[in-house]
């Protein structure tokens, strides 16, 4: 009957009109119910009610339009509305973000006024495998980094060692990498040592403190900086912990393994040591 009415639906309206005005003619030239009125009142009866059926159908069809028309337009208001909200608390984050890292900055330059040119990056990949463990930067040559800078965390913790530089972009090792090599202090007893990526605990992202003096004393926990020993790397940047001692096969030579301060996956700012100032 619906798809009936929605094909044919004019139609029956037309029809049922004509009928009306007819009927409305009879009803003009005759005053009294005559036969012939009577039956067309009997006959017209069924249009009249199939029309008025039609036109409620109708009407009630445009309004379900008009209402289904007004909640899509509101719908898809409310849609740009939430868009646009998501928008400004992505905004607001970045934002609050932006914030910290110059929060950290700044007190990174106040604790430590010997790195007197640090740079800012985001980091934009994590790589680490049984061959290498390295980040890369959003800075690059166009930012003032050179290869073999070093990159920090807002706490001065050491992360590792510029290895390759592009013009917006760099490439850095981190200090578990077998690659990497520096000197490095006890921080409690003062002993000199080498810190080096080790290629049977890189995996555990760990590395080895290694040429120690004889006689050295370490303890686990013991604090672990760089040495600044030549002026190749700043002094003082933390390395890691020392995490266990132990003696080579010769027996004659202990080494530490150090556990590194830095949270490699963790990270996602860290900042760049462009240029620094040698402290004696």
């Amino acid at each position: 009957m619906k798809e009936f009415l929605k094909r044919h639906g004019l139609w029956v309206l037309f029809a049922t009109a004509v009928i009306a005005v007819v009927l409305a003619v009879l009803s003009v030239f005759s005053t009294t119910s005559s036969p012939l009125v009577n039956l067309a009142q009997t006959i017209t009866s069924p249009f009249r009610a199939a029309y008025t059926a039609a036109a409620g159908w109708l009407m009630d069809k445009q309004s379900y339009y008009e209402d289904t028309s007004a909640l899509k337009a509101e719908n898809q208001e409310l849609k740009k509305r939430i868009a646009e909200m998501e928008a400004e608390v992505r905004q607001a984050q970045n934002d609050s973000e932006e914030n910290e890292r110059l929060r950290s900055l700044m007190n990174l330059r106040e604790q430590r006024r010997d790195l007197s040119d640090l740079e800012a990056a985001t980091i934009t990949e994590h790589s680490t495998s049984n061959w290498t463990s390295y980040l890369t930067l959003n800075r690059g040559t166009d930012h003032g980094v050179e290869k073999n800078d070093c990159v920090i965390t807002e706490a001065g913790y050491l992360v590792g060692v510029v290895s390759e530089v592009g013009s917006n972009w760099c490439t850095v090792l981190n200090i578990v990498d077998t690659d990497t090599s520096m000197g490095a202090q006890v921080f409690r007893t003062d002993d000199i040592g080498v810190a080096e990526g080790d290629f049977a605990l890189m995996s555990r992202s760990r590395l080895r403190l290694d040429f120690l003096p004889a006689g050295a004393q370490l303890l686990n926990g013991d604090l672990v900086v760089t040495s600044g020993l030549g002026g190749y790397y700043p002094s003082g940047l933390v390395i890691g912990m020392v995490e266990e001692v132990q003696t080579d096969d010769s027996g004659a030579t202990s080494y530490a393994i150090l556990r590194p301060s830095a949270e490699f996956d963790d990270l996602t700012q860290v900042f760049i040591i462009k240029s620094f100032d040698i402290v004696d």
